[in-house]
């Protein structure tokens, strides 16, 4: 009896767990240590530097940029504007950023999808966004431009500008058109990974991408970017999001050569 007894307990506390575990759903996104610590610190190493790239912009000299005339051509007529409502509109789309992680929660919560895609999820979107914003400010930090309300001789702009910060000097590229991007394609990467049977994928993206378009106009309405910055961001964005989310991302093909004796082969399993 006591033997019988150890064995319902063995099969209680190991083998059930186990099973459990296993009848997950297999996971969408491959998350491992050999892979995600690199990408972690890298990311992590990127935005860390661009923060003290960015702090180190403080010690510009105002009046040192370039002339209107040195601007591209499609970028001139933007130079001088500022829209404080436009600037405080942009900040508040801030909230919008939280959409690829309540979408991973819903799918989470009705089942469809595994704790450890969630989890996998979340890193991967944090790792895009370090990444993208440490790239940023790096470049930033550079001093391409100035913003364009640098630009304004009179009214808000003028205002704005005579209490300008040395950040103030680095338009090129748009931080926030860049995060917006990332949170667009993971928006529509989570919905089209798991449910790409729906007649929705389409719209989800259109949407998505949409937002994150109104956000790069904004920065320009706002005087605070001109339209190379919103679409450097948004090339920027886009690209590390993708990047990322690629090097996670499970393929099911597998390409293999075989040899033996007398024969040779070549398997693609699907």
């Amino acid at each position: 009896m006591n033997a019988l007894r150890w064995k319902k307990f063995f099969l209680c506390l190991v083998v059930l767990p186990v099973a459990v575990w296993t009848a997950e759903p297999a996971p969408h996104y491959d998350v491992s240590w050999s892979r995600d610590m690199p990408v972690t610190f890298l990311s992590a190493w990127t935005a860390f530097f661009g923060n003290y790239r960015y702090s180190q912009m403080e010690r510009h000299e105002p009046g040192d940029y370039r002339d209107v005339s040195e601007l591209p051509p499609w970028d001139r007529p933007v130079a001088g504007r500022y829209s404080e409502s436009a600037d405080r509109v942009s900040d508040w789309a801030v909230v919008l950023g939280v959409a690829p992680l309540a979408m991973a929660g819903y799918s989470y919560g009705v089942g469809d999808a595994c704790g450890r895609d969630v989890a996998g999820f979340t890193l991967m979107f944090a790792q895009a966004l370090a990444l993208q914003s440490g790239i940023n400010l790096m470049v930033r930090s550079l001093e391409f431009w100035p913003r364009p309300y640098i630009y304004a001789k009179d009214g808000a702009g003028a205002r704005k500008a005579e209490s300008a910060g040395g950040e103030a000097y680095g338009s090129f590229f748009s931080g926030h058109t860049s995060a917006a991007f990332t949170v667009a394609v993971f928006t529509g990467e989570w919905f089209t990974e798991f449910y790409p049977q729906s007649p929705y994928g389409g719209i989800v993206w259109a949407l998505a991408l949409s937002a994150a378009g109104v956000e790069g106009v904004l920065r320009v309405a706002a005087g605070k970017h001109f339209w190379s910055d919103v679409a450097a961001g948004a090339l920027v964005g886009t690209g590390v999001s993708l990047a990322v989310i690629q090097v996670h991302k499970k393929h099911s093909d597998r390409l293999s050569f075989w040899a033996g004796p007398g024969s040779v082969g070549l398997t693609l399993q699907m």
